[in-house]
C-alpha cells in the first residue's frame, strides 16, 4: 500500500467515526420529560421546562413574540426523580386524554412530553382532575416560578438596587405558598445581597432572614 493510499484510508476511518458521533450522543442522551404551557395574553405567555434523566435541565420563559431562548439551570436529584416517577405513573403520557370532559374557561394549553430515543409521547390539556398530572404540573410550574424569582433578583441586584426588597418579598410570598420545589437554589443571591452594604438595610435583613429560613428547613 502506498503512503498516499494509507493516508486516504486513515482519513476515511476518521470521517466514519465522526459521522457516528451524533448517533452515539443520541443513544446515550437518556430520557427527557418536558412541560410546556402556552397561554396567549398572560404574562408570561410561554413556559417550557425540560428535565433529562442525565441531570440536565433547561427553561424557556417568555412572551410568544420573543425569540426562543432556552437557558440551562440546575435541578436536584430528588426533584428529578419525582418528575420521572410521576411521568411513569402517567405511562410516559401514552394516554388518550387528560383533559376534563366539560366546558370551562381557557386556562392555557399544557403539554407533557416524554422522549427516549425513538420513543416519543405527549399529551395536552386545558384543565385536568388527574391527581398525578396535577402534581407533575405543579412541580414544573414551581420550577418555572423559581427561575423567574431568581432572574428577577439577579436583575434587580444589578440594575435596580432599590427594587431588590420588592423582589425579595415576591420570593418570600412564593415560599409561603409552597410554590417553589427548591428554594435553596437562590441561597447564593440571597447571601450576596445580605453581605453587600450597597443595598438598603431592609433588603439585606430580609435576604438574611429568608436564607436562614431556607437553611433551617432543609432536611439533614
Amino acid at each position: 500500500m502506498t503512503r498516499y493510499r494509507f493516508h486516504l484510508k486513515v482519513l476515511s476511518l476518521f470521517a466514519g467515526a465522526w459521522l457516528l458521533v451524533p448517533s452515539v450522543w443520541a443513544a446515550s442522551g437518556g430520557a427527557t420529560v418536558s412541560y410546556r404551557r402556552v397561554f396567549k395574553g398572560s404574562s408570561p405567555e410561554f413556559i417550557e421546562v425540560k428535565i433529562s434523566d442525565q441531570g440536565k435541565a433547561t427553561y424557556d420563559i417568555r412572551q410568544l413574540a420573543d425569540d426562543v431562548d432556552p437557558e440551562p439551570f440546575e435541578v436536584g436529584p430528588a426533584v428529578q426523580k419525582k418528575i420521572f416517577e410521576l411521568a411513569a405513573g402517567l405511562k410516559h403520557f401514552e394516554i388518550a386524554n387528560l383533559d376534563v370532559q366539560k366546558k370551562i374557561a381557557n386556562l392555557g394549553q399544557k403539554t407533557f412530553r416524554y422522549e427516549n430515543g425513538a420513543e416519543v409521547h405527549e399529551t395536552s390539556f386545558n384543565y385536568t382532575v388527574n391527581s398525578t398530572a396535577t402534581q407533575l404540573m405543579q412541580i414544573f410550574e414551581g420550577l418555572a416560578r423559581q427561575q423567574e424569582d431568581l432572574v428577577l433578583l439577579q436583575r434587580q441586584a444589578k440594575f435596580d438596587r432599590l427594587g431588590v426588597n420588592d423582589a425579595l418579598m415576591q420570593f418570600e410570598s412564593d415560599m409561603d405558598h409552597r410554590l417553589l420545589p427548591e428554594p435553596e437554589r437562590l441561597l447564593s443571591i440571597l447571601d450576596q445581597i445580605a453581605a453587600d452594604s450597597h443595598f438598603v438595610e431592609i433588603a439585606r435583613t430580609r435576604a438574611r432572614a429568608i436564607a436562614e429560613r431556607i437553611r433551617t428547613s432543609r432536611p439533614n
